[in-house]
């Protein structure tokens, strides 16, 4: 892999969030490899009055159902306290991270756009880069899951990034957390599908994975590769019903 390739060019994961807040509205989209999902948030007064999610693409049957959960876990919450509300084990964890987004943009005038992009690792070795607005706010090089490159991160883990949050003001760590997760995410594109379609066998960290559900879970859903150029993530967004 020359680094004098834009990461653009390079095959890859690709996953976009937009954050649109409105008068007494948020609404949130993600959509990556294997995920196309919309989170709308009603509030008042600092309050979340509705919280409505939908799962246009999703990778197991049991999915869906998360949607009603998370109205459950955060309809009638402060805003501010979307984000220390726990149980995010017992939701989808990318509709919860998309409702603690909306919950954070929610007072913003404009729109904002994260894009994260990664390339596939060539002898362990790849590059991740998170874009807020179209803005490279960090490029880095990883062995597997450790950041490589640039110098002053070098070094540090993926799991273990407290060492780069305490020089972050709140919004660098949110850019951050969503790099990070989108790396990890992504690292499924070097997992045969086969080995990643029996929830049994997978830890109960999400809602599909919960005991009562893995037991039921199938795995569905058109896997998009975006890195292909043929499309970019959350075309045709604002065609998606709530």
């Amino acid at each position: 892999m020359a680094d004098a390739d834009p990461i653009d060019a390079l095959p890859g994961y690709r996953r976009r969030f937009v954050v649109t807040p409105q008068a007494g509205q948020v609404r949130a989209d993600l959509e990556d490899d294997y995920h196309c999902m919309s989170v709308v948030v009603d509030h008042a007064g600092g309050i979340a009055t509705a919280v409505d999610a939908v799962m246009h693409r999703a990778p197991w049957t049991t999915c869906p159902g998360a949607e009603a959960m998370l109205a459950d876990t955060f309809t009638g919450v402060a805003l501010a306290d979307f984000a220390a509300r726990g149980e995010k084990a017992q939701n989808c964890t990318h509709l919860y991270d998309l409702a603690t987004l909306a919950a954070a943009h929610a007072g913003d005038a404009q729109p904002t756009v994260y894009d994260v992009l990664t390339s596939d690792p060539v002898d362990r070795i790849s590059r991740a880069e998170l874009r807020r607005d179209g803005e490279v706010i960090f490029a880095w090089t990883l062995d597997y899951f450790t950041i490589v490159a640039p110098a002053d991160v070098a070094g540090i883990e993926l799991t273990k990034l407290k060492p780069l949050f305490e020089r972050l003001d709140p919004l660098g760590q949110e850019a951050a957390k969503i790099l990070r997760w989108g790396i990890m995410v992504g690292s499924g594109r070097m997992i045969p599908l086969a080995n990643q379609s029996d929830a049994t066998k997978i830890p109960s960290n999400c809602f599909t994975f919960q005991p009562a559900m893995k037991i039921v879970a199938q795995r569905v859903g058109v896997i998009r590769d975006f890195s292909t150029g043929a499309a970019s993530p959350l075309d045709g967004r604002d065609q998606r019903a709530r």
